[in-house]
């Protein structure tokens, strides 16, 4: 196992439960994991199959998304304190360009994502693993509160924002119980904020 330098809180749950939010408010340095996602072009991503987004990239699906490189960037900031991360424009599908994120004097960061949960049992096995949660809140909170987001930032076109929505709604009890297997605990914002409190306090004695 690699020395460790600094560990991390990874913040997984659905898209809209206000994990970005938390992180913000934590004010440590925040590895944000959807800059992983696959170029839209990118040949392997996979697509819906049935429904009224049949034959559309399946954005929501783990495969969508490049945990390898993600992991790396976790092992470089965990045992280095530094790693070059991709800066990715959702509405156009693709990166645009990089930056280092530096973690300075931090022994704490936090990653945050909709696939955060798939890198919390290699980070738990490494010992870069401070702590894991599933942010989650009422399933229509989180639905307009992600529709809401994803048409002021014009991420894709109206009528697709809607259809993902309602899909993502009824998938969400799915979403936190794999993030609760995968070893994420689950917790409103509210609760996660105040159980990190604790965790900061006795990162700082």
């Amino acid at each position: 196992m690699t020395s460790v330098r600094a560990q991390v809180i990874v913040l997984a749950g659905p898209s809209g439960a206000g994990k970005s939010r938390l992180a913000e408010r934590l004010g440590l340095p925040v590895l944000r994991l959807d800059d992983f996602y696959k170029f839209g072009s990118d040949a392997t991503l996979p697509r819906i199959t049935s429904g009224a987004n049949a034959g559309i990239v399946d954005w929501d699906h783990p495969d969508s998304w490049l945990q390898d490189d993600a992991l790396a960037a976790l092992e470089s900031l965990c045992t280095t304190g530094r790693a070059e991360v991709p800066i990715y424009d959702i509405a156009h599908d693709g990166r645009c360009g990089s930056q280092v994120l530096d973690l300075g004097s931090n022994r704490l960061f936090v990653a945050e994502g909709i696939f955060a949960q798939e890198v919390v049992p290699r980070s738990r096995v490494e010992g870069w693993l401070a702590e894991a949660y599933c942010v989650r809140q009422h399933p229509l909170v989180t639905f307009w509160r992600r529709l809401d987001r994803d048409l002021r930032e014009r991420r894709k076109p109206p009528l697709v924002l809607v259809r993902r929505g309602l899909a993502l709604l009824h998938d969400q009890q799915r979403v936190v119980a794999h993030a609760v297997e995968l070893g994420c605990r689950p917790v409103s914002p509210h609760d996660a904020w105040d159980a990190l409190q604790h965790l900061l306090d006795r990162s700082r004695r």
